[in-house]
């Protein structure tokens, strides 16, 4: 007896065939699990067990928040957090295979339900032994104060050629590698859920600070870009990022710490691209030409020593230009200036993040008192950039009126040890203070698509029983929240405005746009 397919013309009536990214759903139903294992068995999986290193209780991170003075910002905690060491593959600049490790924090304690996955890119690191896994750093403290002690779990990488990671170097500033080992810090997380205890939503958010807001949104771009049917992506939280690059280095290159930020781009880029110089010497001023190339990061110093050792300048008071004029030379440093050919200039564009359109929601948030990542260079310039598309799903925020208003008197009493603060220590509570509400925004909204989207397909069960049964549970896969029954499927777009759409043997296998989901909803009721 064929299917009666008349009573589903009228759900069907104002129907559109889609052939957009759509397909997207289609495809990955039959496609995307094998192609997710054969993935995880190389990017992403674990090359050692996860170990849960510690588990920090409420009580302990609620004593390091008020000793930081910061937990009017985060708030108490709500949940226990494990910390977990992570080590997994990756890929090279060039694709080559690679190592990375990294950090884990799992909500625990009373915190056990599932939890979104936020993927943290840190700042601008010198040290080469560096790792995030560990309970006592101040980073790992402040991602589980704000997030993994509120009930998120997070995933923080060490990136290539830190900690565990034998890659030869650190590719600092260098998009694509930062974008690599963020995104398989998120497939690292996933593979070792269970084994920790976690449990994962599905939903992915992206953040990080300094050099981590460059790479965090490299990574939402590369996730959005090419991930999309593997990673549900809701947004990103990207704070003082130096995201236009190639405008630094014109304009604005003495800036506080441009001794150590600026060689340190210059030779990463020539590793990964082989062609920004000829010959280190004709940049580089003796006697840093000497070791330039393998100084950054550093086996044994640190920002202080590298200035107090003489491997860099900045030891006797100098200001940021007279540092750089003492690394770089003055020619070289005025043909980056000038020159819209010069290999470093060309670099930095190739690293700009400038030209893209997020799909899913972005917050930019910096200080415009910070004197290292200026805001008039990057964050005004990103948010420009965004505006000059008609884009509505960015907002910017400028915390240095909360900064002000907390440590004005140090400001009033020593700008000088304010200043030299700011960027390091006074910028990174603020953003994350806005960080947490935006990523709760993301998390929230999405609980509401997942009720309506449920309701949905209930409905659709109890009126077309005969098409969509048995009852089906449902599921995320490529950015959709669906059901399935036999060869019949409803889904919901997560991100977006949402729709529902059918693909089943009633529609010939093309994926069906029956138009909002709110009209559905209102017919639910």
């Amino acid at each position: 007896m064929p299917l009666p397919v008349y009573p589903m013309r009228t759900l069907f009536a104002h129907c559109i065939v889609r052939k957009t990214g759509i397909h997207l759903f289609m495809t990955t139903l039959a496609m995307l699990a094998p192609a997710i294992a054969t993935a995880a068995g190389v990017r992403g999986s674990l090359i050692d067990p996860p170990v849960v290193l510690t588990t920090l209780t409420t009580s302990q991170i609620d004593s390091a928040t008020a000793s930081a003075s910061i937990q009017t910002l985060s708030g108490k905690a709500k949940c226990d957090v494990k910390v977990v060491a992570l080590h997994y593959n990756s890929i090279g600049t060039q694709g080559e295979d690679a190592n990375v490790s990294g950090v884990m924090l799992v909500p625990a304690g009373i915190c056990s339900g599932e939890a979104a996955l936020v993927a943290y890119a840190k700042g601008t690191d010198v040290e080469r032994p560096h790792t995030l896994a560990n309970a006592s750093d101040s980073q790992t403290l402040a991602l589980a104060a704000f997030l993994a002690a509120q009930g998120y779990a997070v995933v923080a990488t060490d990136y290539l050629g830190f900690a565990k990671s034998n890659y030869p170097y650190h590719p600092y500033l260098h998009s694509d590698s930062e974008a690599s080992s963020v995104i398989d810090s998120v497939r690292a997380a996933r593979n070792a859920a269970s084994a920790v205890g976690a449990m994962l939503s599905g939903k992915v958010m992206f953040t990080g600070y300094s050099q981590g807001g460059h790479a965090s949104m490299a990574a939402q771009r590369a996730a959005e870009r090419d991930n999309a049917a593997e990673i549900t992506v809701l947004g990103g939280a990207h704070m003082a990022g130096p995201y236009n690059l190639s405008g630094y280095f014109k304009n604005a290159m003495a800036i506080v710490g441009a001794q150590a930020f600026v060689p340190y781009a210059i030779t990463s880029w020539q590793k990964v691209y082989g062609n920004v110089y000829g010959n280190v010497n004709d940049v580089f001023q003796m006697p840093y030409a000497d070791y330039i190339e393998t100084l950054l990061p550093s086996a044994t110093l640190t920002f202080g020593s590298l200035a107090s050792t003489g491997k860099l300048p900045g030891a006797n008071n100098e200001t940021p230009d007279q540092a750089l004029n003492m690394v770089l030379k003055s020619t070289y440093r005025t043909d980056i200036e000038t020159n819209a050919n010069n290999g470093v200039f060309l670099a930095a564009k190739k690293n700009d993040l400038l030209d893209w359109t997020p799909a899913s929601k972005v917050l930019l948030c910096g200080g415009s008192g910070d004197p290292t990542v200026q805001p008039a260079v990057h964050q005004q310039v990103m948010k420009a950039a965004f505006d000059s598309k008609g884009l509505t799903n960015v907002t910017s925020v400028d915390v240095d009126p909360a900064i002000r208003a907390v440590f004005g008197a140090v400001l009033t009493f020593s700008p000088s040890t304010y200043y030299a603060s700011y960027h390091g220590t006074l910028e990174p509570a603020f953003c994350l203070a806005q960080a947490k509400p935006f990523f709760d925004s993301l998390v929230t909204a999405g609980a509401g698509l997942t009720a309506d989207a449920d309701r949905v397909f209930n409905w659709a069960e109890r009126t077309y029983a005969f098409v969509f049964s048995p009852a089906g549970q449902s599921a995320a896969l490529a950015g959709y929240r669906y059901r399935s029954y036999g060869n019949h499927y409803l889904a919901v777009n997560e991100t977006g405005t949402p729709h529902l759409y059918y693909l089943g043997p009633l529609s010939l296998f093309t994926v069906l746009d029956l138009g909002l989901l709110s009209d559905f909803v209102a017919l639910a009721r």
